[in-house]
Parts: C-alpha cells; structure tokens; sequence
C-alpha cells in the first residue's frame, strides 16, 4: 500500500479552456476493466481483510479513517489523501469516526507517482 496525496495543496493550477481558480491532482491512469463506488462507513464500520481483484485507488473525500495493507500496519487517511493498492494486495479499510470514500477499481492501474 501507497499512500497518497490530493488535498488542494497538491494540486496544479488548470491553464486550458479559459479556466479560474480551478486546479487537479492527477491520481492515476489504467485501461481495462474500470468500476468506481461511492463508500459511507459509519463510526465504527469497516471492510475487513481481502485480496483486490483489480488495482484500487481509495480517496477519503470527508472524514478519517484508516487503512492497511497486506503487513498490517494500520495508517491513518484524512480527507485529501488517499491510498493505493497492486491487484491482489491483502487490505482492509474502516473509520472511528466516520467517512466518506470514493473507491476506484482499474484493471491496469498505473499511479502517476509511479513515473
């Protein structure tokens, strides 16, 4: 597992189509199989320990909680981070408090911090 980074200080301005005060962090490209799920998990809520089928980003959009990867080792996500996950990597996610995720699933993920 990867962390990573996409809170606004992250991100690059976007110059193209006359935009304002818009920038991005860009997170990831693939091809393939793709699926991408909202996910709410209550204080207390978890997704336990398992094998990805693809490879996964997962975004804390509010909120904090946690993940971890095959080792165990559980690190705290605040919104505006996220982490990265190799298909077929064990891994389990939840929150303490509550939060709200956006969950990418790409069957060829490559992660730009991979360049």
């Amino acid at each position: 597992m990867r962390v990573i980074e996409f809170s606004p200080e992250h991100a690059r301005p976007i110059e193209l189509y006359e935009s304002v005060a818009a920038s991005s962090v860009s997170l990831a490209d693939g091809s393939g199989e793709v699926h991408v799920y909202c996910l709410h998990f209550e204080p207390g809520g978890e997704i336990g320990l398992h094998p990805t089928g693809l490879g996964q980003l997962f975004l804390v959009m509010h909120g904090e909680g946690w993940a971890r990867g095959g080792d165990g080792t559980r690190v705290t996500l605040s919104a505006g981070q996220g982490a990265v996950f190799e298909c077929g990597e064990l891994h389990a996610k939840g929150s303490d408090c509550g939060m709200t995720a956006l969950m990418v699933q790409i069957e060829k993920l490559r992660s730009v911090d991979e360049d």
